[in-house]
């Protein structure tokens, strides 16, 4: 079983699976698919994070694939130039090298069975001949007028269903195929790189492998042992959120106020600090002991919302899941981070730079300061389950900047609390927490300050209920991103598969001649 944001993306992988390849190798395909119809969530220019569980294994094998600065980077020019955080759009010092395509490649190369030309056809296929726009590409491509390199992308010119064809990343694409990472790193992409950044990167840091296998994050929790990718992914906010609710009397039916406001305060108390002490390398597994998680749980008051400016003691993402008939499954998540990434295209292949590098920090001396060969905190928090006995119970994880976390709290809280089934843990409302910036990526630069959004069709007494226990409540008007595209392949203990695809993507859509 494949879920993913888009049915040509889920029947390339399905189609690898047929063919008797590994749920990595049809991970690997539907990503691919999606790098190309799918450019304002993800695509070779951006980075990725993968957990696979293989049966027998004792814990997940996690990968970090996300890019490092280049050689280039430079903190003081950022702050000289009256910088105060990193440049969001319009300039590529916003983009790590990006560490896709050596994660599809790592990936492919530790549990893969097909060959990778056969797993990436699918891609170069619809690369080639064409795709239709989806809605919300032909929505948000209008964002592309006047950037430069995006005439295959139409200049915001598409409609939905209208066909789409994108030679250079055909081109890309084929060469990975035929000559791996050099064909990339070492061709006309890393090229362009080198030559758009003018100094920011150096052939060297195309050089250094970007894909890292790191030791898998966990908790016990629910009943259940759930995984994640360990700093500088935010994928430790999951764990701890759902450390804290556990031990909250949690009503079983969400459409009560206290369900939401039960699970938002233990998402606040989880991640009010989350700007001091996520970075890369940086030790969470205290932030899981039962005192931590406890005097968290504390800040927690069932009747009203919590102050949490407490002394301190001593959005745009596509994720997809896969499950083959050995039950290994994988976890896979890849992102530009906000749409389009930076709004710089590499112009010979039309691919579009993430800028991931949003998450570092201009402030002189903090762990995450922006320097060379770092990675900044990632928003990318895939999520893997596991049974007491160690068989595979779930691959889940969502879209959404800094709400990964606090979606997959509500979807994993219905699926393993509660007992629903996962297509009601993905379809139901949620909420978000949103701060006061203007994007997905400052929810936590003032943590007393997020306000608690609510999707269209929540639960009517969600607001008066949230509202009354202190919380600033805004209501979505219709169906947007912030509440983000989740996918869930659950496995029961039969070893039947339900799997259940976000119907927010708005994404699907079938093109005939």
């Amino acid at each position: 079983m494949v879920a993913s944001v888009d049915h040509l993306a889920s029947a390339a992988g399905l189609a690898m699976l047929h063919a008797g390849g590994s749920a990595a190798d049809a991970a690997v395909a539907a990503s691919a698919v999606l790098a190309v119809t799918a450019p304002h969530l993800c695509g070779m220019g951006g980075d990725l994070f993968a957990l696979v569980h293989r049966p027998g294994d004792d814990r997940p094998a996690v990968l970090d694939a996300s890019g490092r600065a280049g050689s280039g980077a430079d903190p003081d020019r950022l702050r000289a130039e009256g910088h105060r955080a990193m440049p969001f759009k319009g300039d590529i010092r916003a983009a790590t090298v990006p560490g896709c395509v050596d994660g599809w490649l790592a990936l492919h190369e530790r549990f893969g069975s097909l060959p990778i030309a056969d797993v990436l056809a699918p891609a170069i296929g619809y690369a080639t001949d064409g795709f239709p726009c989806s809605p919300l590409l032909a929505f948000t491509l209008p964002q592309l007028d006047g950037v430069a390199g995006t005439a295959e992308l139409g200049g915001g010119g598409h409609r939905s269903g209208a066909p789409v064809r994108r030679a250079g990343v055909a081109t890309a694409l084929s060469s990975i195929a035929d000559h791996g990472r050099d064909g990339f790193y070492g061709g006309s992409f890393g090229e362009g790189l080198v030559r758009l950044g003018d100094g920011e990167y150096s052939d060297e840091d195309l050089t250094r492998p970007l894909a890292d296998w790191v030791e898998a994050l966990g908790t016990r929790v629910l009943g259940h042992d759930v995984w994640t990718v360990p700093p500088s992914s935010q994928g430790y906010l999951t764990l701890l959120g759902l450390r804290i609710a556990e031990g909250l009397d949690l009503p079983d039916d969400a459409a009560d106020p206290a369900w939401a406001h039960l699970l938002v305060e233990s998402a606040r108390a989880a991640a009010f600090d989350r700007h001091d002490v996520l970075y890369e390398g940086a030790d969470v597994m205290w932030l899981l002991t039962g005192a931590e998680v406890e005097w968290r749980r504390s800040l927690v008051v069932p009747g009203r919302r919590s102050d949490l400016l407490v002394p301190r003691r001593s959005g745009d993402t596509m994720f997809l899941c896969a499950v083959d008939r050995d039950r290994m499954g994988v976890s896979l998540i890849q992102s530009n981070a906000s749409g389009f990434g930076c709004h710089v295209f590499e112009p010979s292949t039309g691919i579009g730079l993430h800028n991931r590098g949003i998450g570092f920090s201009l402030e002189p001396g903090h762990p995450a300061e922006y320097g060379p060969g770092r990675r900044p905190p990632h928003t990318l928090s895939p999520a893997l389950v596991t049974g007491l006995d160690g068989s595979l119970r779930a691959v889940v994880g969502t879209m959404g900047g800094d709400t990964q976390p606090q979606i997959l709290l509500q979807v994993l809280t219905r699926l393993l609390r509660h007992g629903r089934s996962a297509g009601t843990s993905i379809g139901s409302p949620r909420w978000a927490l949103v701060g006061p910036g203007p994007d997905a990526f400052s929810t936590w630069a003032d943590p007393d300050a997020v306000v608690v959004r609510l999707e269209a069709d929540a639960p009517d007494a969600w607001a008066d209920g949230l509202r009354s226990r202190g919380h600033e409540v805004a209501v979505a008007p219709t169906l947007e991103g912030t509440f983000g595209h989740a996918h869930l392949i659950d496995v029961a203990p039969t070893g039947v598969l339900a799997g259940a695809a976000d119907p927010r993507a708005l994404i699907g859509a079938a093109l005939g001649h």
